[in-house]
């Protein structure tokens, strides 16, 4: 089932100016837009601090300066503020999602069906996008519903930042939502109110013959978008710099073989077309365009700007079997939403003989499938949880090497584990030692190698120090330990024993 995101920006026009910092304003002092009609002045959008001090939407200019002395206003500029939300689109179509589309004057929408997996699931989809905004210095509410109506009306209408409604659970969530979500003209809706009606659950329940007969099919149509009954498709944004190629069918098709015979030919004509531009695509989606007025996608990334056509179609095509096709395709369309300069360079010499081995199209095919792919990289740090950091996989190397000659182990556990411990000595190797409740002999031991804190970090580390040991046990299986502190003074640890990690 289709599941779509709404994300609205309450407040477009504070976030241009305090973003830009031309004339910025304080965070904490009120700021409204004032809009104009004639001679009517009115607050069309209030950022959070003029929210709080009690202006609100709709009220007359002249009330909000009175009820704050020295209120900051401007005057609303739609032009700049839907190219803000023209480039916010493009953002989230390069970064969540193939289709993306300007949802109204305050928000955009987005079909995240397949893609939410890839970032941990919906919740934590939205959750890195709303706190992704706001470190851009953007304000947003995102929601995720099985329909475009349902996720709009829920963002607007709903305090929280991120709300994600069930599958199936969209009636539940609008019922008793007001009328005004429903995305109706003012005038109908002014005629619902002197009839009484007030929510979508009132509406809902009228009669549609009458409904319809008084008031257009608008209503009923809304309705019926709202809750699914009607499919109400996003269409996905597209610029003049975006390079698409279609392919329309007379005859809808669906056949895998079919499918894979078309997809290869459209990634030709791309690779020709980015060839003339001199670019190569980073990321591509296929967008499937059903009959029955739906759509599917599948997304390619890659590590490197390329443009060759067996790489690409590769990646493609590996994932036909997750297309539905339905009761048939009507349209496919390959677009590289995500280019770079490409430029042909020399990569064999004709002096000596060279094996250049580019593993990337291993890292596409693993990424593609939803693998996360990074590389372990040296730190200089002597403690040994910050002695590595994780790099892309295509990443230069960083030049850093770990510096200590004491062997490391090859499994270093992300967070030390708990042990119980004899030792015959505070300061000497352990006996015994016992570890997810299996107790295991030492017959070798080999150190202490003594680690201290990194006080320049912190502070409370200027007496911290661990002793590690590579121990032994019976079976031959290798680990190591460490015990925090000296043995002797408790300011320098805590003295209990942990295992950080196994050998071979």
């Amino acid at each position: 089932m289709p599941r779509v995101v709404s994300v609205y920006f309450p407040f477009l026009p504070t976030d241009r100016i305090r973003r830009h910092g031309e004339g910025a304003v304080p965070a904490d002092q009120p700021l409204v837009v004032i809009s104009r009609s004639g001679t009517k002045r009115w607050v069309s959008a209030a950022d959070t601090a003029a929210r709080k001090v009690g202006l609100r939407i709709g009220m007359s200019a002249s009330k909000a300066q009175a009820v704050i002395a020295g209120l900051t206003m401007m005057d609303a500029d739609p032009v700049a503020d839907a190219a803000a939300l023209e480039r916010l689109a493009l953002w989230a179509l390069r970064q969540y999602s193939p289709v993306v589309a300007v949802d109204g004057t305050d928000g955009i929408v987005m079909d995240t069906e397949g893609a939410d997996h890839l970032r941990g699931g919906e919740e934590m989809m939205i959750t890195g996008l709303v706190n992704m905004l706001r470190g851009r210095g953007l304000t947003g509410r995102a929601a995720v519903a099985d329909t475009w109506g349902a996720a709009h009306a829920i963002a607007r209408l709903t305090t929280a930042e991120t709300t994600v409604v069930p599958i199936g659970g969209v009636a539940n969530a609008v019922v008793g939502l007001p009328i005004h979500c429903l995305r109706l003209p003012p005038d109908t809706i002014q005629r619902l109110h002197v009839l009484g009606v007030e929510t979508v659950g009132e509406l809902s329940a009228m009669p549609r013959a009458p409904l319809t007969l008084r008031f257009g099919p608008e209503p009923g149509r809304r309705l019926d978008q709202l809750f699914g009954r009607v499919a109400e498709p996003i269409e996905p944004l597209r610029t003049p710099d975006l390079v698409v190629v279609s392919k329309n069918f007379q005859e809808p098709i669906g056949a895998a073989e079919t499918i894979e015979k078309y997809v290869r030919r459209l990634v030709g004509q791309l690779t020709a077309e980015l060839e003339q531009r001199g670019l190569g695509v980073r990321r591509s989606d296929l967008v499937i365009h059903r009959v029955d007025n739906t759509r599917q996608c599948l997304r390619a990334g890659l590590a490197k700007p390329v443009r060759d056509p067996a790489r690409l179609s590769k990646l493609l095509c590996d994932r036909i079997e997750k297309i539905d096709p339905g009761f048939g395709i009507e349209r496919l369309d390959l677009v590289a939403v995500m280019t770079e300069v490409l430029e042909e360079r020399q990569v064999a010499s004709s002096l000596i003989e060279e094996d250049v081995v580019d593993i990337t199209p291993v890292i596409d095919v693993l990424a593609n499938r939803g693998q996360r792919l990074y590389r372990l990289s040296p730190v200089a740090s002597d403690v040994p949880e910050r002695s590595v950091m994780r790099i892309a996989p295509t990443a230069p190397e960083t030049g850093a090497d770990w510096a200590v000659k004491w062997p490391r182990p090859s499994r270093l556990f992300a967070h030390p584990e708990r042990i119980e411990v004899t030792a015959l000595l505070p300061d000497q190797p352990p006996a015994v030692f016992t570890w997810r409740g299996k107790r295991r002999r030492v017959k070798r031991a080999d150190g202490p190698e003594r680690i201290f804190g990194e006080w320049w970090q912190r502070p409370r580390e200027m007496q911290a120090v661990r002793d590690y040991f590579v121990v032994e046990d019976e079976q031959g299986e290798r680990y190591w330990v460490y015990r925090a502190g000296d043995g002797v003074d408790l300011e320098t640890g805590s003295h209990l024993w942990f295992i950080h990690g196994v050998f071979g």
